[in-house]
C-alpha cells in the first residue's frame, strides 16, 4: 500500500472524545512494551507518528491516526504493566472494552504479541472480548529479529495453537521491516471485506 499521508488526529479516553468516525478504523491492541507504537510507525513509514518509549505503559490513551484520508489506525492503551498505578490499570480495561463495544467504525483489531512469550491472561481476555463482539482478530508476533528463524516458526505454531487461531500469526520485526507487507495485506483485506458494493 502506498502511504501518501499519515497524521495524528487526537487522543481520547471516553466515547464523547472520539473523532467523528466517518472513516473505517483498524485498532492495534496488546501488552505494554510489546511494540504497538513501533509497528504503527513502521507500517505508516513515519518514524514518530506514534510515540514510542523504552518504558512500558507509555500509551495510556486511545490514539487515532488518519492514513491517506481513507481510513484510521487506532493505538489502544497497553495492558499488563506491573508498575502502572492501580487507578490506571483499572481504567485501561474498561476503556478498551468500551471502544470495542461502542465504536461503529471499527472494522477489526490487530492483536500484537511478543513472539518470545506465551499469551498472558490479559491477551486471552482480549481475544475473548473480540469474539464476544464478533470481531475477528489478526494476530501479529513482534520482535522476531531477537530469535532464530526456526525458533520463530516454532513459536508461531505454538501461539496459533494456544489461541485456537484459524490463520497463522504474522511474524514482524520493526528493526528489519519483516512482515510489514503481510500486515498491509491483512489491513487491505479487512477494509475491502466491509466496503460497500
Amino acid at each position: 500500500m502506498k502511504i501518501v499521508s499519515a497524521e495524528f488526529v487526537k487522543s481520547a479516553t471516553l466515547p464523547s472524545q472520539y473523532p467523528e468516525g466517518k472513516l473505517p478504523e483498524i485498532a492495534f491492541a496488546g501488552r505494554s512494551n510489546v511494540g504497538k507504537s513501533s509497528l504503527i510507525n513502521t507500517i505508516a513509514r513515519k518514524k514518530n507518528l506514534a510515540k514510542t518509549s523504552s518504558t512500558p505503559g507509555c500509551t495510556r490513551l486511545i490514539n487515532f491516526f488518519i492514513v491517506n484520508n481513507e481510513f484510521s489506525l487506532v493505538d489502544l492503551p497497553g495492558y499488563g504493566y506491573a508498575k502502572a498505578p492501580i487507578a490506571s490499570k483499572r481504567e485501561w480495561g474498561p476503556m478498551i472494552e468500551t471502544y470495542l463495544k461502542r465504536r461503529e467504525s471499527l472494522e477489526s483489531v490487530i492483536v500484537i504479541l511478543d513472539v518470545r512469550r506465551h499469551p498472558s491472561e490479559q491477551d486471552f481476555t482480549l481475544i475473548d472480548w473480540l469474539h464476544h463482539y464478533e470481531i475477528i482478530p489478526t494476530v501479529v508476533l513482534t520482535k522476531v529479529d531477537k530469535i532464530s528463524r526456526s525458533q520463530a516458526s516454532v513459536r508461531q505454531r505454538k501461539i496459533k495453537e494456544l489461541l485456537a487461531l484459524t490463520a497463522d500469526p504474522i511474524l514482524f520485526s520493526a528493526r528489519t521491516g519483516e512482515g510489514k507487507d503481510l500486515i498491509w495485506g491483512a489491513i487491505k483485506n479487512l477494509l475491502a471485506r466491509n466496503k460497500p458494493a
